[in-house]
C-alpha cells in the first residue's frame, strides 16, 4: 500500500451483503479496498488498490477452521508471506488482544483493547430493543498497538456512527515503512472480526 498518511479512515458499506470497507490517508486517497468473501468456513479476504477492484495487493487467510484462537496470515501479490496477525485466545473474550508477527514469525506488536467495560456496556444495552441502535454512538472502543518495548505507536478508535461504519487511525511513534504496512493490514483483519462480535 502507498502514501500511508495518518490519520488512516476506514469506512464500511452497509449497503452491501458482504463485509467491505475502503481504508482513505489524511488527503482523502483510497488507499485500499478491504473484501471479505462470503459464506467461508476459513475467512478470506482480499486488500485491492480501489473500489474497483484494479489489482490486488494482499490476501489474508485464517490457519484453521473458524475459531476464536485463529491465526492470520497476510500474503502479498506474489503469494509470499509477509506477516500474521493472532488472537490471543481465551484472553480475548474479555478484552481483544491480538500479536502482530513478521515473515519470520517473530512477534513484532501487540494489540489491546484499552477498556474492556466499553464491549461489556456495548453488548448490555445492544441487547435493548430500540435503544440498541444508538450504541454505535455510545460506546466507541480504541486499541492501542505497542511494541516490544512497551511504546505505544498507533491507535485505534471506533468513531461514533450508526453500525459501528467508521474507525480511525492515528499515529503515535515512527516504525518504518514495511512495519507501517504490516501493522495496518493486522488491524484491517482485527476490525472484521471484533466487529462481527459487537
Amino acid at each position: 500500500m502507498k502514501n500511508l498518511q495518518y490519520p488512516i479512515k476506514f469506512s464500511f458499506k452497509i449497503t452491501t451483503l458482504s463485509n467491505d470497507f475502503t481504508a482513505q490517508n489524511a488527503s482523502g486517497h483510497t488507499i485500499a479496498y478491504v473484501k471479505q468473501k462470503m459464506f467461508k468456513l476459513k475467512e478470506a479476504i482480499t486488500v485491492y488498490s480501489d473500489e474497483n477492484k484494479t489489482q490486488v495487493l494482499f490476501t489474508i487467510l485464517a490457519n484453521q477452521w473458524l475459531d476464536f484462537s485463529a491465526a492470520y496470515s497476510i500474503f502479498d501479490s506474489n503469494n509470499k508471506e509477509v506477516g500474521k496477525i493472532a488472537r490471543k485466545g481465551w484472553r480475548s473474550m474479555w478484552k481483544a488482544e491480538y500479536d502482530i508477527v513478521d515473515q519470520n514469525s517473530q512477534p513484532q506488536y501487540k494489540v489491546q483493547e484499552a477498556n474492556a467495560w466499553v464491549r461489556i456496556a456495548d453488548s448490555v444495552v445492544g441487547g435493548i430493543p430500540i435503544v440498541s441502535a444508538f450504541t454505535g454512538y455510545l460506546f466507541n472502543p480504541t486499541y492501542k498497538v505497542t511494541d516490544t518495548a512497551g511504546q505505544v505507536v498507533v491507535k485505534l478508535k471506533k468513531m461514533p456512527s450508526f453500525f459501528g461504519k467508521e474507525f480511525e487511525l492515528t499515529k503515535v511513534a515512527d516504525i518504518d515503512q514495511e512495519d507501517n504496512e504490516r501493522v495496518v493490514l493486522g488491524l484491517m483483519m482485527m476490525i472484521l472480526l471484533e466487529r462481527r462480535r459487537g
